[in-house]
């Protein structure tokens, strides 16, 4: 299958749909990388919807989403492929057993031919996909999402291997022979920025920053995906603001925003987010923050007004 966008506004559109709020930035960045058929690196503090865009894309186009969460000391064989020993074991066990009827009545050179067809150990019926392998398979004709997620997380032998694999999407195995995609698949790189990325692997993506959003953004993304009133949703997303400029362990993410405007609801029962209702929404911070000094600082500071 071929991805395509005929225009960056049908970007918009499609991702609008899809209830991810974009901008132009945004819109025109992923244009070119689907046109250009190059991975999209992502980069931007946690939880701004950086992820949300693969997933976004796989439903778009009706696509497989095959994601490879990145951590400290992953390598290739845990994302590329690896055989079924226990099948194998199984089936030499078996094999033993039966070899001699196999065999019986036949020369030597046919007998040996036989056995070669019948122990194919490093076959495809013993292959098994991981992840990388499974999004350049052309066995599925479904179109593929391969999303590597926070590829800073990852040492950078493993950036090296991953920069040989997207260079031509094809994967040599010593004991099965070469496997190439025939489709590329959308490839969607996410970093939080803990360490930088080299140059090579930037290169040869088309590179997209998201910042945390703006206040009408926010307010935007809480109507769409917690169906308040936006003069609501507005005072959240300032508070936010003032919120994410103080000096915290972990700046809140959009998802734990909008865990906090449900939480909100519930507990105020109507739209009054003010300073006279201070007491009571404290007592919410927890589903906001996740640090006891985070907490106390929010609270001491002046959030509400």
């Amino acid at each position: 299958m071929s991805f395509n966008f005929q225009t960056k506004q049908q970007v918009k559109e499609q991702f609008s749909q899809n209830q991810y709020i974009s901008n132009t930035n945004i819109d025109i960045t992923i244009f070119n990388a689907v046109k250009l058929q190059a991975p999209l690196l992502i980069e931007g503090p946690a939880g701004v919807g950086k992820t949300e865009i693969a997933k976004v894309l796989a439903k778009i186009f009706q696509g497989e989403l095959i994601r490879i969460q990145c951590y400290e000391g992953i390598d290739f064989s845990k994302v590329l492929y690896d055989y079924n020993y226990s099948k194998q074991l199984l089936y030499v066990n078996l094999l033993k057993e039966n070899a001699k009827s196999l065999i019986q009545d036949k020369d030597l050179k046919s007998s040996i031919e036989l056995l070669n067809k019948e122990t194919d150990f490093f076959g495809e019926h013993f292959l098994m996909e991981r992840p990388l392998l499974k999004a350049i398979s052309p066995k599925d004709n479904r179109p593929k999402i391969l999303l590597i997620d926070e590829i800073d997380k990852s040492d950078a032998e493993f950036e090296s291997f991953l920069l040989e694999i997207l260079s031509d999407f094809s994967v040599s195995i010593p004991e099965y022979g070469t496997i190439s995609a025939v489709d590329k698949p959308i490839v969607v790189l996410t970093s939080n920025g803990t360490r930088d990325l080299s140059e090579a692997l930037k290169r040869r993506c088309v590179y997209l920053y998201i910042d945390y959003p703006d206040p009408k953004t926010e307010a935007n993304i809480l109507v769409q995906k917690v169906n308040v009133e936006y003069d609501f949703a507005n005072k959240i997303a300032l508070a936010l603001q003032k919120i994410r400029r103080l000096s915290l362990k972990q700046k809140p993410s959009i998802a734990e925003t909008i865990n906090w405007t449900k939480a909100l609801l519930l507990i105020l029962g109507v739209y009054e987010f003010n300073i006279e209702n201070k007491g009571e929404i404290d007592e919410t911070l927890n589903v906001l923050l996740k640090n006891h000094h985070d907490i106390k600082k929010v609270k001491s500071s002046n959030y509400l007004s």
